[in-house]
């Protein structure tokens, strides 16, 4: 019991030092690296929504897709409907659930490589509405203009989200509030049952809950958060386009969540984390990209199949058996 509380306590202790790190960086790096950490966060929370669709033993190809419905929401409601940015980001989120709970209905009649071919026509369907249509959505050039939150506060006059440094840290409050309720989710009841349902989905159907409902509830609620990120992204560059959320980027999700493990929240954190830094490393080399992440995704599946997030446990345990085959040296 000890020894877990002060388990809990180094990992609350490094969280906060985290979060105390990223609260100073916006004041020590350019403008540049801000910008791209800012993409950081965002795409933090669409590996950790990611995840939670595969708690429930599902993959899907439509997840970049569904952010891009919460882009497109909340810039259409601000821009068009004149809807302040504040109400219209979480109008989008709501908007992206509400469209997830409608293709449940189809989606999760299927799965495995059914879900994960359903998902992906579904997606394409969706942008591809978006590329034909140039009222609302702006056709192949998307929407432009899109206005930046301001917030007025007495004492303090006008506040404008269109400072990368304020903006950073309404998306960094995005991210821990997406991350506290994933990680709440994932403890609570619901959170078991999705886990039940992803080993044995029969048993769990025998003993009377309802699979449909649990992976709609899952969907749902990542589609939300998923679709926040989009309204973040949305409203941080002003323009959302049918190629932002093409498959190839999907795949990049993929890659990810792959690359850093599922096993833990903090799976999809790492392997986001660490792929961003190799892409600003290899900018000179993107056009290899594709290629540097395969090669990635190959040798953590060969070497590291449950991703990076067990690499110290790994190196912890190689360790010991280092230290294990000195001792039998010396003793003998």
């Amino acid at each position: 019991m000890l020894q877990m509380s002060s388990q809990t306590a180094l990992k609350s202790l490094g969280g906060a030092a985290v979060v105390a790190v990223l609260c100073v960086l916006p004041f020590v790096i350019g403008l540049y690296r801000l910008d791209v950490l800012i993409f950081l966060l965002i795409n933090i929370i669409v590996a950790v929504s990611y995840r939670f669709i595969t708690l429930t033993g599902e993959w899907s190809l439509g997840h970049v897709v569904m952010m891009g419905v919460g882009g497109y929401a909340s810039a259409l409601l601000a821009k068009k409907l004149g809807l302040s940015v504040w109400l219209a980001m979480p109008l989008g989120g709501l908007a992206t659930a509400a469209l997830a709970f409608l293709l449940a209905f189809p989606l999760f009649r299927m799965k495995g490589f059914y879900f994960l071919i359903g998902s992906f026509a579904a997606g394409e369907a969706i942008r591809r509405t978006w590329n034909h249509f140039r009222d609302p959505f702006g056709g192949p050039g998307g929407l432009a203009r899109i206005p930046t939150p301001e917030l007025e506060l007495p004492g303090v006059g006008l506040i404008d989200f269109g400072d990368p440094r304020i903006y950073y840290f309404l998306t960094l409050a995005v991210v821990l509030v997406s991350i506290v309720v994933f990680y709440r989710l994932e403890k609570s009841r619901i959170g078991l049952t999705l886990h039940a349902i992803h080993w044995q989905d029969s048993l769990a159907e025998s003993v009377g809950i309802n699979i449909w409902r649990y992976k709609t509830l899952a969907f749902c609620v990542a589609s939300f958060f998923v679709g926040l990120a989009g309204a973040l992204l949305g409203h941080h560059i002003t323009v959302v386009n049918p190629p932002q959320f093409s498959l190839a980027i999907m795949l990049y999700v993929l890659v990810w969540v792959i690359v850093g493990g599922t096993r833990t929240i903090a799976g999809p954190i790492v392997g986001v984390t660490v792929l961003s830094i190799v892409d600003e490393r290899l900018r000179e080399f993107q056009e290899y990209r594709p290629l540097i992440y395969g090669a990635i995704l190959i040798l953590t599946m060969r070497f590291l199949p449950t991703g990076l997030e067990d690499l110290p446990a790994k190196l912890i345990g190689l360790g010991r058996r280092l230290r294990r085959i000195r001792t039998t040296q010396t003793g003998s």
